[in-house]
């Protein structure tokens, strides 16, 4: 929600102001340059001196004044010019004034001037006044930063937290979460019947961590609450906390809990608690004082207040591993939930909810697109759908299409297709029999993923591409055999590179990559090894906590890392003996593959199943007879043009008599 923000208040904005220090030192410069900057200043002499000089030649100017004031009455002013520089003299005496006056008129070099009154310079009285006005300005104009830079150092420590008291976000809004949504639905009706669990001696949690990968929607579950609860909720990201000054950060966790007990019933939500919450004292990396006061001060204060004070703390993370024991014991966040990736059913739901405002095809299926979409999250749906619609816009179409939404899929997984890419046509060749080999394994292998769409336009860095599904979508169990037909069917392209070409190319080195770390996964971490029996060696090499998990050695000896190396690599030697077994035994059919998508570039699920049943493409068929039938008729055309040529040829000569003759 935009908050207007509310114009500085005063008189003088930051810009005013400092315009106005800026003309007030120019004018102080000038003055001073003005009062003070002529370094030559006049030389004072005596009447005797005065009078040598004008009799010997050396004056070369005179100017007489009287001088103001009732003491200098009578007292003229002699000023002028001589060889020396400026003079000044003062005579009390008219006689001997009028010598001088003498003197001067009758030298043709001496001019001779009368001023008749007091000269005034007017720059000498605006000067002064400008000179107090300016410091004047500036000492308020000081006062008044010296207020704001005081207010400014009291609201350091202010709570950052943001404050939504009409929060119109509801469950209807969060879809493929419906255990999650079932926990928080006590904690709702708690906020809204605090009585109800009061006479009963029942204690409301204190806090809910929601616990998920990014994108599953966890600040969406949160502000859902609040939402349907009808209270207020504020929102605060764990790095707000954070200053360079200790101390500022618990001063902001107190006066944050201190606006929400003021504020209850309502939901304090922390996002990203993991930058706060950490683990304390672990050594590498971990230490930190600002980040350790403020975790203390957020515990000292969780455990403040009473367990139905009204206010409801949630906070969400994706490394829960990383958190400090003593935040996540009962008391203060006494309820975890996990919110993970959504299920077929579950994206369905989401792609219904993220498609409201969007014209699509009717007889497009939530269900057929939650198919094409597994692992996907709900921001990465909301975006497949919006890249769709974009799509649609792009081509002036009136509603989103199916082939909108399937292109949006790639876009999204692999990026743009980049058609513009040339190849080489040994490079298309390689490319198009490496994803056949794909193709062929899956069709072959009972538990291998099966191919949904394949291409050899380029996306990303990748020079070609193929979705390949599971059958069936295995929330948390794989069996030994799965894992090792999906590293059969990974093999498949290098495989088929070997087979047709009889040299292999760097195009695998993705597959390579995702079936090592699938069968070293199988041997350290899930106990599949016969020679190695069922323990685990190793522990998930994606969540290291630099301090924590680099201090430990590991658990196995230095022989056991080479059997481990040894069963891996057998693993990988099996799987691809495997995968040249099958590519071999169906080297027609991927031939046949390879040979339509060098022709069309991109095959989908039904094409493929067409060419395994009937040996052809049916829609390449259709164009190339076309193609052969435009040709036929254009050499027909041609023949009978060719024909009537001759004939008329041989009619003109019949007609036309022997010369000879």
């Amino acid at each position: 929600m935009a908050v207007a923000r509310k114009k500085p208040s005063g008189p003088m904005n930051n810009r005013t102001s400092h315009f106005i220090m800026i003309a007030i030192l120019l004018v102080i410069v000038i003055s001073i340059i003005t009062l003070w900057g002529n370094v030559n200043s006049p030389t004072e002499f005596s009447n005797s001196e005065f009078m040598d000089k004008l009799e010997n030649g050396e004056i070369i100017s005179i100017e007489v004044s009287p001088i103001a004031g009732e003491t200098n009455e009578g007292v003229k002013e002699v000023s002028g010019e001589y060889d020396g520089g400026n003079y000044i003299t003062y005579f009390a005496n008219d006689d001997e004034l009028n010598e001088v006056r003498t003197i001067a008129l009758a030298d043709d070099d001496i001019t001779y001037r009368v001023v008749p009154g007091p000269t005034t310079n007017i720059m000498n009285i605006i000067f002064p006044i400008l000179l107090v006005v300016g410091v004047v300005i500036m000492i308020i104009a000081m006062m008044r930063g010296g207020t704001n830079a005081n207010k400014q150092a009291f609201d350091f420590g202010k709570s950052k937290a943001v404050q939504s008291k009409n929060e119109k976000t509801t469950f209807e809004d969060v879809a493929g979460a419906d255990e999650e949504k079932e926990e928080l639905t006590e904690i709702i009706d708690f906020l809204k019947k605090p009585k109800k669990y009061m006479n009963l001696g029942a204690r409301i949690p204190k806090g809910v961590l929601l616990v998920g990968p990014p994108g599953t929607g966890k600040t969406l579950i949160a502000r859902a609450v609040a939402g349907e609860a009808g209270v207020p909720f504020f929102f605060v990201s764990g790095s707000d906390f954070l200053e360079m000054f200790v101390g500022v950060g618990a001063s902001r966790v107190r006066d944050m809990f201190k606006q929400a007990k003021t504020q209850s019933p309502c939901i304090l939500f922390i996002d990203e608690i993991d930058a706060v919450g950490r683990q304390r004292g672990t050594g590498l990396g971990g230490g930190h004082d600002e980040r350790e006061q403020t975790l203390n001060q957020l515990l000292v204060e969780m455990d403040g207040f009473g367990a139905n004070s009204g206010v409801i703390v949630m906070a969400a993370t994706n490394r829960v591993d990383i958190l400090d024991p003593a935040l996540m014991r009962p008391g203060r966040f006494d309820r975890q939930i996990f919110v993970g990736r959504p299920d077929i059913k579950g994206r369905a739901q989401i792609l219904k909810v993220h498609s409201r405002n969007k014209k699509i095809n009717p007889d497009i299926t939530f269900k057929e697109i939650a198919r094409r979409t597994p692992g996907f999250t709900g921001a990465d749906l909301e975006n497949l759908m919006n890249e769709a619609a974009l799509l649609a816009a792009r081509e002036n179409k009136t509603q989103v299409e199916l082939s909108h939404i399937d292109e949006a899929v790639d876009r999204v997984m692999m990026g743009p297709a980049k058609k513009s890419r040339v190849f080489t046509k040994k490079e298309k060749e390689i490319i198009a029999f490496h994803e056949a080999g794909h193709a062929v394994i899956g069709l072959k292998l009972e538990n291998a993923n099966i191919v949904h769409k394949v291409t050899i336009i380029p996306r990303g860095q990748a020079g070609g591409y193929n979705l390949m599904l599971p059958k069936e979508e295995q929330a948390f169990l794989q069996t030994k055999q799965n894992l090792t037909e999906t590293i059969i069917g990974l093999l498949g392209g290098r495989v088929a590179e070997q087979v047709i070409f009889k040299e292999i190319s760097t195009g695998a080195h993705n597959d390579l990559q995702r079936s090592t770390a699938i069968a070293r996964s199988m041997i350290t971490e899930y106990g599949m090894s016969e020679n190695l029996g069922p323990i685990t060696y190793e522990k998930d090499s994606d969540k290291v906590f630099l301090g924590r998990d680099y201090g430990k050695s590991n658990n196995f000896s230095e022989a056991i890392a080479t059997e481990i190396d040894k069963e891996v690599r057998g693993i990988i030697h099996d799987s691809y003996d495997k995968a040249k077994e099958i590519i071999e035994k169906n080297l027609d059919l991927l031939k046949t593959i390879a040979h339509y998508l060098l022709e069309v570039e991109t095959l989908t699920k039904e094409d493929i199943d067409e060419i395994v049943e009937s040996g052809k493409l049916s829609r390449w068929d259709d164009i190339i007879e076309d193609d052969e039938k435009d040709i036929v008729e254009t050499d027909d055309i041609k023949k009978d043009e060719i024909e009537d040529k001759e004939k008329k040829v041989r009619e003109d000569e019949v007609k036309q008599p022997n010369k000879d003759e």
